[in-house]
């Protein structure tokens, strides 16, 4: 019981310091709030003016930035407009076209706060580039102008292409009054696009031009150098290559153009000065065919048949894309139609003129004649255009190209056309024909000597009949209907049987009997009467030998040549044989190879010589 009293005492004694040492604390703590609330008493004041001098200090600062940015865009401004007013520089113009879209940004979100002279900035710029455009497009519408031999168009430089691009770009995304009505330089920038959209066309078709005119004067010398059908398809190609320029230069406008919502207006203004040469280069084309028609006929109507598959492309080319109702091209194929009309009937009139003042008295040869070669090559060139001549027989109708000598009558040597065009042109082929040999007939008799005639008849009708009949080099064949065809074998083997009645008859009238030649004998012994049919026989024999020599017989016919020698053998050798086996055992002469000049076999290699 004691330790317990003895502990309880001693914890007594330690609760009471740890009182007192409590209530020191306590004392002590009361100490430090009292002087904490004096501190914050004093200090509070200076807390006032320090939060004062803070606020001013951020306002300064701010005061400072502020000055700094303004300044800052005043330099940038400054230096902008130096920028522009001094205009795009080589290799800097990106940072020219950056600036001027700056600039309209800054028209198009704060138009109100813009400077005054700003609208002018916008204006002069946009006169710098304009200048820079057209200086590029005058670079690219320079030069050589060379053409090439398939006559297509210079193409515009790519570098140039390349370096345009960006500067259309910025043109293009200028303010217009229809897209910035409130803009006050909008209407001075269409001004001048439009100025500078005048030049471009104005500049691009004076270079289209100045390529066409080179083209334009060589097409007009090989043309009239040039076969007919080719130079005729020449100058369809030179026409296709002022539509291919055309097309070139739509789509170069396309991609060039400032103001697009004026092509149409422009790609116009830039097609005339090519309307321009494909006007006066078909006026002297079509004088050239007017010089001469007959010999420039398929020169006009190949080019009829290669303008009129072009009419179509010019209508889309040179009226629809421009807004234009004109049609040169339409006039220009009325123009050549009118030529190609009257071509047939000329021709007819100058193969029948040919017949109708024969040359009296003068030798035309025996060869095949300029007409004979000339209608052939007329023929067959037919061909190659026709449906430039059926067309144009069509429009003249059947039978009057004879001018009114048996019109309508074409039908009857191939039966009514019942909507056959073809059959017109059958008509007109057998009408030139006829023609051609009717005239060789009149010039055949024309000169002195009908034997002569006779070889030119048969070596002009020969001629014409194997070069049309089968031809290999043409498809004129295909176009001879069988009356056609039955008048060239007719008057070929008519030909052929006078070449041997004027030839060849008198040799077996040499050797006839007296009865068959005279009804009778006249007196005269018969030894007198066999000499005399000798000599007379080997006269004739002479006569057409001589004639042979100076005169060829079928001379492009190897064929028809060795054809025509069996027959005047087999004509004239059995006959002199007859009379060679018939007065043999009779001696009319003491010397009779003064007489009998050849024996039989020596007449025909003599008679088969006459056609090597």
């Amino acid at each position: 019981m004691e330790d317990e009293a003895a502990d309880i005492e001693l914890l007594e004694q330690h609760l009471n310091k740890t009182n007192h040492i409590s209530q020191r604390m306590t004392a002590i703590l009361s100490k430090f709030d009292t002087r904490l609330v004096k501190l914050e008493k004093s200090i509070l004041p200076l807390h006032k003016s320090t939060q004062t001098l803070t606020r001013l200090a951020d306002n300064i600062e701010s005061t400072l930035q502020s000055i700094e940015k303004v300044a800052s865009s005043q330099e940038n401004a400054a230096s902008e407009e130096a920028l522009i007013l001094r205009g795009p520089q080589p290799g800097q113009l990106s940072t020219y076209t950056d600036a001027l879209d700056r600039l309209n940004v800054n028209f198009a979100f704060a138009a109100d706060r813009m400077p005054k002279d700003a609208a002018r900035l916008v204006e002069t710029a946009a006169k710098k580039l304009t200048q820079l455009y057209t200086k590029l497009v005058a670079e690219g519408s320079s030069g050589s102008t060379s053409a090439s031999p398939d006559l297509t168009p210079p193409p515009f430089p790519p570098s140039l292409m390349n370096t345009l691009t960006p500067v259309v770009a910025s043109l293009r995304a200028l303010p217009l009054p229809a897209t910035h009505p409130s803009h006050p330089a909008a209407p001075g920038i269409l001004t001048t696009l439009k100025e500078a959209q005048k030049g471009y066309a104005d500049m691009r078709g004076q270079w289209a031009r100045k390529c066409l005119e080179t083209q334009s004067r060589r097409v007009l010398v090989r043309v009239e150098t040039m076969d007919g059908v080719d130079g005729g398809r020449e100058f369809g190609r030179f026409v296709e290559s002022i539509l291919n320029h055309a097309e070139a230069e739509h789509a170069l406008l396309v991609s060039l153009a400032p103001m697009p919502s004026a092509n149409q207006t422009t790609y116009d203004d830039l097609i005339q000065p090519m309307i321009v040469i494909f006007q006066s280069t078909l006026n002297s084309f079509s004088a050239l065919i007017k010089r001469s028609l007959t010999t420039y006929t398929f020169l006009a109507l190949s080019a009829y048949s290669s303008l009129s598959a072009l009419q179509s492309w010019w209508d889309d080319a040179m009226g629809k894309r421009a807004g234009r109702r004109d049609n040169e091209l339409k006039e220009g194929l009325h123009s050549l139609r009118g030529v190609c009309l009257r071509s047939f009937p000329e021709f007819l009139a100058d193969i029948k003129l040919m017949g109708m003042r024969p040359p009296e008295g003068q030798f035309l040869g025996t060869g095949v004649s300029d007409l004979t070669v000339n209608t052939i090559k007329y023929l067959k060139q037919i061909p190659d255009v026709e449906t430039a001549v059926i067309t144009s027989l069509v429009t003249l109708g059947d039978g009057n190209w004879k001018m009114g000598e048996g019109v309508g009558k074409g039908g009857k040597v191939g039966g009514p056309t019942d909507g056959n065009e073809r059959v017109l042109l059958e008509h007109y082929i057998y009408d030139v024909i006829v023609t051609h040999i009717n005239t060789l007939n009149t010039l055949s008799k024309a000169g002195r000597r009908p034997q002569m005639g006779s070889i030119y008849l048969l070596n002009n009708v020969s001629h014409v009949r194997n070069q049309l009949i089968d031809s290999p080099d043409s498809t004129i064949d295909t176009f001879l209907s069988k009356p056609t065809q039955d008048i060239l074998n007719s008057n070929f083997r008519t030909a052929r049987a006078a070449y041997f009645d004027s030839n060849f008859s008198p040799l077996i009238q040499a050797l006839a009997d007296e009865k068959e030649r005279s009804g009778g004998l006249v007196g005269g012994g018969k030894s007198a009467i066999i000499k005399e049919k000798w000599s007379r026989f080997f006269d004739a024999l002479d006569e057409v030998t001589e004639r042979h020599r100076v005169a060829r017989v079928l001379a492009d016919d190897p064929e028809g040549r060795s054809t025509l020698q069996d027959e005047v053998v087999r004509l004239v050798i059995p006959a002199l044989l007859r009379f060679t086996q018939k007065n043999k055992e009779k001696e009319f002469s003491k010397h009779p190879e003064k007489y009998i000049k050849a024996s039989p076999e020596e007449v025909e290699q003599q008679i088969r010589n006459f056609f090597r």
